[in-house]
C-alpha cells in the first residue's frame, strides 16, 4: 500500500503502520502460521485433529505455531485438552486474507494471466 504522496507507507521512518506491517509479516510468514489460520477458519479444532489437517506438518512446529498464534493473541486454546480456536482478533486475519484465499483459488486455475511454475513465471 502507499501513502497519499505516492510513497511506501512508513518510507519517511515516523509512521508506526510500518513497523506494524512488518512485525504481522513476521509473525505470519513463518512457515505453517496461515495454514493454522486457515485450517481453524471454520471452527474450534482439538490438537490430534489440527494436525491431522496439517499434513506433514510435525507435532512439536505444530505445538510452537499454536503457542506464538496465542501469544499474538489470535487462538486461544480452551481447557488443558481443549479445542483451539481463533480469538476475535483472529477472525479479523482471517477476514483480512479471504481476498488473498479467494486469490489463490483464481490463480491456481489460471484465470489470473499466468501459472506460476517453480523457478519462472508465465
Amino acid at each position: 500500500m502507499r501513502s497519499a504522496n505516492g510513497a511506501p507507507r512508513g518510507a519517511s521512518g515516523g509512521d508506526d503502520a510500518h513497523g506494524s506491517i512488518l512485525a504481522a509479516i513476521d509473525l505470519l510468514g513463518q512457515r505453517w502460521m496461515l495454514r493454522v489460520v486457515w485450517e481453524l477458519e471454520p471452527g474450534p479444532l482439538g490438537f490430534l485433529e489440527l494436525r491431522r489437517r496439517m499434513g506433514n506438518c510435525s507435532s512439536s512446529m505444530l505445538s510452537n505455531r499454536l503457542q506464538q498464534l496465542q501469544a499474538a493473541g489470535l487462538v486461544e486454546k480452551h481447557g488443558p485438552k481443549g479445542a483451539y480456536e481463533l480469538t476475535t482478533a483472529g477472525v479479523g486475519l482471517s477476514e483480512g486474507l479471504q481476498p488473498l484465499w479467494d486469490w489463490s483459488e483464481s490463480w491456481a486455475r489460471g484465470d489470473s494471466g499466468g501459472v506460476w511454475t517453480r523457478g519462472n513465471a508465465k
